[in-house]
């Protein structure tokens, strides 16, 4: 299992910018030095993304035009993160912040909290399933185990396109969502979700992104300081942004331009969770000045796995496949796909198992064979059927290779070994790198043949032979390295959570697969009901079904099978057929009727110069002056007010109580902290001002487009004295 594109182990470090930009092609040369205005990428699988954008950041920092400390790179996971910042490190620019949205926004949050909300910051819980647990027994609601994890998930989707309990059902019925249970049960629990979590003083992961925003849009003072650090944003996989990161990219780059972004709309397969394609397809829109580079050079898979990736997209339908690139391999000839099928399950597990134990005895290394799959509940057939054939495997998605307790141990050993070696007896006899560590782990279990089958005992071992393998690829490379330099590499590792290869077959899903790629890839399970899943319903979860099938087939360099079965259990009814992404590309069947989309060729456009984005520009800000003395206003506060603090006040105390009284209903019924909603001195303003129409109340500070839009009628209710449900019978 190795990231998405080929490197050595251990690289030297370029001596210079230029060094840099050695070995690019032209479109990712073009990426590595377009440095200003927006830049746009969008990048076929296997065409190397991660290269193109970290030699642009190590470009741009080797040649002296970008402060590491100035640029955030931004992706959407740790594993992702961890290996950019590992790159940049080899390509000499370490010092750059690369970080997942929740990283990134977290850091800032804690920083800021005192300043901006003050006392101290509410705990942040891992998982919130014992929350929805305790939410639905407030409610009185049973939920299994299965409906825990779907209203979490409900939950969790509202929360990133800034959907609140009261607007769940339209919202959800718009999206074209399935909800597990009653809309209206679901806002419920919604709203006792956020209800608990402040009784417990708790925030979860979406809340850090949520109230970052609320923060970043009402205290300018933190959004420019924010600003002032970081000059130049890079965002990975932009097709996978919610309308929450989106809202927090924007108030990050404020009124700039300095941002690339890189993503493949044919990759989009996180739509359930809230993301969407839209933001990089309308990236030109929103910004006609941009560089729009395309890439399409396969570097990953041969011209058989690329021609059966073109044609899955060739019969999609929908925005994303008007956008599509046609990949165009840069590797020799090799197998054509195989395609299987099965009487049902377990032999299709047996035979995949079968044909891994020959690949592996022929001198494949395991940990170049994946076996990719749809759902994780097929994973434990294929374990079974693993284990059976005595071939070693791994899961995808399980504990982090650097938090398990034997590397944990081992490092621990390696790290005491370096320091006080000499008065080791282990190491009498051994003397360079790999014997000493190989010395060293034999204490914590590490043996030269593996032990019999599988389990915890068999993983142990793996990952000790990870660091054995890996101790070796670091001596080779570096031959003065001593038992110290090892042990610094494995810190420096650790903290990008770039994990050394471990010995064993992985089996993953579709969707955790991403991002990855092996010699050789099993593609299972890929029948009707299950590819597309039977849940798939409406014409854009189908299309987003086809996308993860070619996300599996573009994980393959070389070998790909492809199987099904046609019954679940031995001697059931074979009412199964293939999957009807196969028709015509699997031999003996013939294409499904539909129209072919046009593929986007490689290359390079260039914006318009000196354009920004549709909309126009806003005016030059003029200094603030006091409504009372006329004096120029510096502090936010003061700012919020138009006056000075030490200025007499007009407020009307009474509508101030009463604006104070509807926001906590407003918070109470969204689920959101008050100052979410406005803040006290936003209220103050309002109360001071008393606006007759929006115009009026547009204009107080802190009352934006999305807040006037939301809340504008019932202010403009309350402060001309009417109560809100007089305006309601009057509208």
């Amino acid at each position: 299992m190795t990231a998405a594109t080929h490197s050595t182990l251990f690289p030297q470090v370029p001596d210079s910018a230029d060094a840099v930009l050695e070995g690019l092609d032209p479109e990712q040369r073009e990426v590595a030095t377009a440095l200003h205005g927006p830049v746009c990428v969008l990048a076929g699988a296997g065409t190397g993304k991660t290269r193109a954008i970290t030699h642009r950041i190590a470009y741009g920092v080797r040649a002296g035009i970008l402060h590491p400390s100035s640029v955030l790179a931004v992706t959407f996971t740790n594993r992702a993160a961890g290996e950019m910042r590992g790159r940049l490190r080899q390509l000499g620019a370490g010092g750059v912040q690369a970080r997942t949205f929740h990283s990134a926004a977290l850091r800032q949050l804690q920083y800021f909290w005192p300043k901006a909300i003050g006392g101290a910051m509410p705990r942040l819980v891992d998982r919130k399933i014992q929350l929805v647990a305790d939410a639905a027994a407030a409610c009185r609601i049973r939920l299994d185990r299965g409906e825990l994890r779907d209203v979490t998930a409900e939950i969790e989707w509202s929360k990133v396109t800034q959907t609140v309990p009261a607007d769940y059902a339209p919202a959800a019925a718009k999206a074209g969502r399935e909800s597990p249970r009653d809309p209206a049960e679901i806002a419920q629990l919604y709203a006792a979700y956020e209800d608990v979590k402040r009784e417990r003083s708790v925030i979860d992961f979406e809340d850090v992104l949520l109230l970052t925003v609320a923060v970043l849009q009402d205290r300018h003072d933190i959004a420019e300081q924010i600003r002032a650090q970081y000059q130049h944003f890079v965002v990975d996989e932009y097709q996978d942004v919610s309308p929450l990161q989106q809202r927090l990219l924007e108030l990050w780059l404020g009124e700039r331009d300095s941002l690339c972004v890189v993503g493949d709309a044919s990759q989009t397969i996180y739509s359930f969770t809230g993301a969407t394609p839209d933001h990089l397809l309308d990236f030109r829109t929103r910004h006609p000045g941009a560089t729009v580079v395309k890439l399409v050079r396969d570097y990953r898979s041969t011209p058989q796995v690329v021609h059966l990736a073109n044609g899955l997209l060739a019969q999609a339908r929908g925005r994303a496949a008007d956008h599509r690139l046609e990949l165009v391999s840069q590797r020799a000839a090799g197998p054509e796909p195989v395609y299987a099928e099965y009487t049902d399950e377990p032999a299709e597990a047996e035979g995949a198992a079968r044909r891994i134990r020959e690949l592996v005895d022929s001198g494949v290394p395991a940990s170049e064979i994946a076996v990719l799959f749809r759902t994780n509940a097929q994973s434990e057939t294929y374990e079974q059927a693993l284990a059976d054939a005595a071939v070693p495997y791994q899961l995808r998605g399980a504990e982090r290779f650097f938090d398990r307790p034997e590397v944990r141990k081992a490092g621990i050993a390696l790290r005491g070994a370096a320091r006080f070696g000499g008065n080791d007896s282990l190491l009498d006899d051994v003397v360079d790198l790999p014997s000493q560590v190989r010395a060293v782990l034999s204490g914590e279990g590490w043996t030269t043949q593996p032990p019999a089958g599988s389990g915890a005992v068999r993983e142990r071992w793996e990952s000790l032979a990870a660091l054995v393998n890996l101790a070796q690829d670091f001596a080779a490379a570096r031959p003065a390295a001593t038992l110290a330099d090892l042990v610094a590499e494995l810190d420096e590792r650790a903290n990008a959570q770039h994990a050394p290869t471990v010995q064993g077959v992985t089996l993953a899903s579709l969707h955790s697969a991403k991002g990855l790629e092996w010699d050789v890839v099993f593609l299972v399970g890929v029948a009707e009901g299950m590819m597309p899943i039977t849940y798939a319903k409406t014409d854009e979860q189908i299309e987003e079904e086809r996308r993860l099938l070619y996300v599996g087939v573009t994980r393959a360099r070389e070998h790909l099978h492809v199987s099904w079965a046609l019954s679940r259990s031995p001697g059931g009814r074979p009412s199964r057929r293939p999957s009807r992404f196969l028709d015509g590309l699997r031999p003996g069947s013939t294409a499904t009727a539909g129209r072919t989309a046009a593929g986007g060729a490689g290359g390079i456009e260039r914006g318009i110069p000196g354009t920004r984005g549709s909309a126009p520009k806003r005016a030059q800000r003029v200094p603030a002056r006091c409504r009372v003395c006329g004096r120029t206003l510096t502090d936010p506060g003061e700012m919020k007010l138009m006056r000075c603090d030490d200025c007499p006040s007009d407020m009307n105390e009474g509508l101030y109580e009463r604006l104070r009284e509807w926001r906590a209903d407003q918070a109470r019924s969204s689920g959101q902290p008050a100052f979410c909603v406005f803040t006290d001195r936003t209220l103050m303003a309002i109360a001071e001002s008393a606006p007759d129409d929006e115009r009026e109340l547009a204009r107080i500070p802190g009352v934006g487009m999305r807040k006037l839009t939301r809340y504008g009628a019932d202010v403009l209710a309350i402060c001309a004295g009417q109560s809100l449900a007089e305006s309601t019978d009057h509208d």
